[in-house]
């Protein structure tokens, strides 16, 4: 398979893409909640219009927030990133009751590239358990390297993510759905780490070790 090289339009406008597909969900709720309050008038409707709003407002942030340190600049070139940071945008993230989230390892500052890749790496094995379950987050001694394992009902490495993070998916394009592992992979050879999967039952695991 031959590496796909996106120009920068494109590699922007795809990462656009995915940010509102991962945003319009939750401000579409809102936007219907809002639409209940102006026309309705019974208090036992009115009361769960308002908790819909509030409920996909958090999610929206929640998504936001993590799209911000995943995909976006989040700091000057060459700045450093709280893993503490990326724990907590990790859990809003991930509050619902279809997966659950455990993190270990020490607090640390870390170049950011290797927090954006902590970050899209979790994304990834989200995708494992569609049904949900258990994600995992090991950081080793001085954040050199980590482990993410998805734990669930009928997991599976995602289709096509080892080919999209080398940068050489089969079908030689990258859309809007593949975008996200593809940007995994820039994003790992850039912080010189290398990405493997595993899988054992109905556990995937992903490791992130310094690569050579």
């Amino acid at each position: 398979m031959n590496p796909v090289s996106l120009d920068a339009l494109d590699l922007a406008a795809l990462l656009c893409s995915r940010v509102c597909h991962d945003v319009i969900s939750p401000v579409g709720a809102i936007v219907n909640g809002l639409e209940v309050l102006e026309d309705e008038k019974d208090p036992s409707m009115r009361e769960f219009a308002q908790e819909l709003i509030a409920k996909s407002a958090r999610q929206a942030s929640a998504r936001l927030q993590l799209c911000r340190i995943a995909f976006g600049a989040a700091g000057s070139a060459g700045a450093e990133i709280d893993t503490g940071d990326a724990e907590q945008v990790a859990r809003n993230f991930f509050s619902d009751d279809k997966t659950r989230l455990d993190w270990s390892g020490p607090r640390l500052l870390l170049p950011k590239n290797r927090v954006k890749l902590l970050l899209n790496v979790l994304l990834i094995a989200a995708t494992a358990i569609p049904r949900g379950g258990q994600l995992h987050v090991e950081i080793g001694p001085e954040g050199r390297a980590f482990t993410v394992r998805a734990q669930g009902v009928n997991a599976r490495i995602p289709p096509h993510a080892e080919e999209l993070i080398a940068g050489a998916p089969a079908s030689g394009s990258v859309d809007a759905h593949a975008i996200q592992p593809y940007y995994a992979g820039l994003i790992a050879r850039a912080a010189g780490m290398a990405v493997a999967f595993a899988i054992q039952a109905d556990v995937v695991t992903i490791n992130v070790t310094p690569a050579g």
